[in-house]
């Protein structure tokens, strides 16, 4: 009986690890991508850059450029089994200046736009979005937060995505 008991507890267990292996929770991934972002520096506007073909805003973190630079967004797909993107504000839009969530040929989707959805109304109210979301033609459950320099105005949006 007893033999029972502790094959079916370390069966329990074993099934338990092997399914929260596979759990993600999106609020946290969020958490962990703005932490390393915050770990390097404080986030500001420095200059212009080109991304994907196109003139924005530089974003930094400190005196890290983020523009072009994937080492924290492939970080966290690799932490995480996520996608990341780090968004600069130019103008009414959200660029992605730095992402790991790649087009349809294969190429990281730099250059690439915020969607005009709920993720872009909350970001631009200065409020989090975390829910269901299309990204570049992929379901994804999703967080997004707005970044903001020293001064409260805001530059950015960081992103994470697991796949539906």
């Amino acid at each position: 009986m007893k033999r029972f008991s502790l094959a079916a507890t370390a069966g329990a267990l074993v099934f338990g690890l092997c399914a929260s292996a596979h759990a993600y929770d999106p609020k946290a991934t969020i958490a962990d991508l703005d932490a390393r972002l915050a770990k390097i520096g404080k986030a500001h506007i420095e200059g212009t850059d080109t991304v994907g073909g196109k003139a924005v805003p530089a974003i930094y973190f400190g005196d890290r450029k983020i523009n072009n630079n994937y080492d924290v967004v492939d970080a966290v797909r690799k932490a995480h089994e996520a996608t990341a993107t780090v968004f600069v504000r130019d103008g009414e839009e959200f660029v992605r200046v730095s992402t790991n969530v790649l087009t349809p040929e294969g190429k990281r989707g730099t250059g690439t736009q915020l969607a005009r959805n709920k993720a872009y109304e909350a970001v631009s109210k200065g409020e989090q979005y975390c829910g269901p979301i299309d990204v570049l033609g992929t379901a994804f459950d999703s967080c997004y937060n707005p970044i903001k320099d020293a001064g409260g105005k805001i530059i950015g949006v960081s992103y994470i995505g697991h796949k539906k």
